[in-house]
């Protein structure tokens, strides 16, 4: 069996990770690391993983890495430097959940990450793990950056209509909405129950870390310079993503091509489920590894596509699983079809 590490393990995204590798029949979680749970059991600091797992959470180090096949990074942006080197002086395979090697430009990343990036020799040597558009060098690849989660919920549904040339680039219109679990286990004042409930708000209009990403890798898998607008949201549930793009159709495209080319691109991907004019809801998608994908076309040629995913499964910790079994030669769906409940 592969012997994995899980750095973060005690973040929403590491225990995300830890329940589906639990459920995964070919690799086996040999550490788990923290910082301020460090010398408790996972178990005593989330209770609902009793009898699933008992391990201690350990203190992160070069040596104590020792042996591993893979190692996952769940840490915020600016955390994952030392992992990733200790990783790659290990020749250990790595796949990072954070934003810390998603940009190839150290001076991009600065600007929207606000912090310098301290490992920049090896912004090159990470592969991005959008696994629907990227398998052939996730297959081969040591070093995954895995994709945000709003990022995916728009890159999945907007770059087949992009590619094809079935839309106007050089405007679309993106709004979306995230549960709070997706600022991890912050303490800010903005993030408190009373000040979240009941509510809605806009935030990071125009300066969102994850907008060069969504730039770059439109670009990448489409081949095409897009200009766009993207405004995230915070919903007052614990999780889910939803997407709502909207782009003007180049003339003579119908209902029947857009479904078609979603059909060819996803008939075969296992966790996208293309549900043509019915429109998608979190509560759908939440505690799976699923993208729903739907849209409707007006007779002015406004395009309206939708998308949902649960951030913390297809958005983190279960597209982070579907790249391993890629990198491994598992079925994509090697141990995340059998943990879709809630826990």
């Amino acid at each position: 069996m592969y012997q994995i590490g899980i750095v973060g393990a005690a973040g929403y995204s590491g225990i995300e990770l830890i329940k589906l590798i639990s459920n995964h029949e070919k690799v086996q979680i040999a550490k788990l690391f923290g910082h301020s749970t460090v010398g408790s059991n996972i178990e005593d600091v989330h209770p609902a993983l009793k009898n699933i797992i008992s391990m201690e959470i350990e203190n992160f180090s070069k040596e104590a890495i020792a042996g591993l096949d893979l190692l996952f990074i769940a840490l915020p942006s600016g955390q994952a430097f030392d992992p990733v080197k200790a990783a790659f002086e290990k020749g250990i395979k790595v796949i990072d959940l954070g934003g810390d090697f998603r940009l190839s430009d150290s001076d991009e990343y600065k600007k929207y990450y606000k912090h310098d990036h301290k490992a920049e020799k090896l912004l090159d040597k990470s592969v991005y793990g959008l696994s629907e558009w990227n398998e052939t060098e996730i297959s081969s690849a040591k070093f995954i950056a895995n994709p945000g989660c709003y990022p995916t919920s728009i890159l999945l549904p907007l770059i087949p209509v992009l590619k094809n040339n079935f839309i106007d680039e050089s405007f679309i219109s993106i709004i979306s909405y995230s549960g709070t679990t997706g600022a991890g286990k912050s303490t800010a004042q903005n993030m408190i129950f009373s000040e979240i409930n009941e509510s809605v708000r806009a935030y990071k209009v125009s300066e969102h870390q994850h907008i060069p990403e969504i730039k770059k890798y439109l670009e990448k898998f489409t081949g095409v310079n897009s200009s766009f607008s993207f405004v995230p949201h915070l919903l007052p549930v614990s999780r889910g993503i939803y997407s709502t793009i909207q782009v003007k159709t180049k003339i003579g495209i119908r209902e029947n091509d857009i479904t078609d080319v979603y059909n060819i691109n996803y008939n075969d991907k296992p966790f996208i489920r293309f549900i043509g004019n019915k429109i998608p809801e979190i509560k759908d998608v939440a505690y799976t590894n699923f993208c729903d994908i739907g849209f409707n076309l007006s007779s002015d040629r406004v395009l309206t596509i939708f998308s949902t995913i649960d951030n913390l499964l297809k958005g983190a910790a279960g597209q982070a699983v579907q790249n391993m079994n890629i990198m491994f030669g598992f079925d994509q769906s090697e141990g995340i079809m059998k943990c879709l409940k809630k826990l």
